[in-house]
């Protein structure tokens, strides 16, 4: 099994970008600091860390980060809806857990992709629906329909106790047979 690790800062990524281009290899591309990842048994499985606690808006960077390690490895609308359940996390995480979202783990397999977001509040059994699917609409008001949208679009998620916190888990289904070629950036 091939592995291969990338940790991106400014510094190192400039260097290894030129690296790559003078040996003619592709780049992993990325103009953020604090992401690193991982790719094992030549590209068949992806592993990204992304560093979320020092920004602003950990939401932009989130997404970003999914939608360039699905591009390619599934359709234009299951990366969409990746997209959207990643988006809905990182911004409950931000919302409800006191310090917000630490990091995100991303685990991109052959017809899956795995989303850990990690945060820093302790009570796991919060993080749950509160009403049935059918009252979100009536009860809920402009919030609240988060957990719904992930319900709906993830094959299954779930919340992990983790040492310093919790982790909220989605799994996405992907559609690999459909997945449109990555374009250059």
């Amino acid at each position: 099994m091939a592995y291969r690790r990338t940790s991106h800062t400014r510094e190192a990524g400039e260097a290894q970008r030129a690296n790559h281009r003078e040996r003619g290899k592709a780049v992993h591309p990325s103009a953020t600091d604090n992401v690193t990842t991982h790719e094992l048994g030549n590209g068949l499985v992806q592993h990204r860390w992304v560093d979320l606690s020092r920004y602003n808006e950990p939401q932009v960077l989130a997404r970003e980060q999914v939608r360039q390690a699905l591009s390619g490895r599934a359709s234009g609308s299951r990366i969409d809806d990746a997209v959207l359940v990643v988006n809905e996390l990182v911004t409950n995480a931000r919302q409800h857990a006191g310090g917000g979202p630490s990091c995100m783990n991303l685990d991109v397999y052959e017809d899956i992709a795995v989303m850990w977001i990690h945060d820093c509040g302790k009570d796991a059994e919060a993080v749950r629906l509160r009403t049935s699917a059918a009252d979100v609409c009536t009860e809920l008001g402009e919030s609240g329909r988060g957990l719904y949208l992930v319900e709906v679009l993830a094959a299954k998620w779930f919340v992990w106790p983790t040492v310093e916190g919790k982790a909220v888990v989605a799994v996405i289904e992907l559609d690999a047979a459909n997945a449109t070629p990555p374009t250059l950036q």
